[in-house]
């Protein structure tokens, strides 16, 4: 059924860190609901919204990485392409960016 993806360990840990996030997100939220606040991004925006803008770059991140990881390895004369956990870490940093001062 999902031969189709590349389910590797960093996809796997991607996903079920987006289920938490999605999991925790909607407890906090029953416990205490959002208020519209303004940070960097150019609107105002609830918590949730910043979890979806959040969600959407840390997806561009990571197949930004994927498509350039091999001009990377070109670039740096490594041996083999980089590792996709630096994308995740990237990904997981501009989320967390989002999500505290968006």
């Amino acid at each position: 059924m999902f031969e189709w993806m590349a389910w590797t360990l960093p996809v796997a840990v991607f996903f079920v860190c987006i289920a938490l996030m999605l999991v925790g997100m909607t407890v906090w939220e029953i416990k205490s609901p959002t208020t519209v606040r303004r940070g960097f991004l150019p609107m105002e925006t609830t918590r949730g919204d910043r979890l979806f803008i959040g969600l959407l770059s840390a997806a561009y991140v990571n197949l930004a990485f994927v498509g350039l990881s091999g001009k990377f390895a070109e670039w740096f004369s490594l041996d083999g392409d980089p590792s996709i956990w630096i994308s995740f870490v990237l990904s997981m940093v501009l989320l967390v960016l989002v999500m505290r001062k968006g």
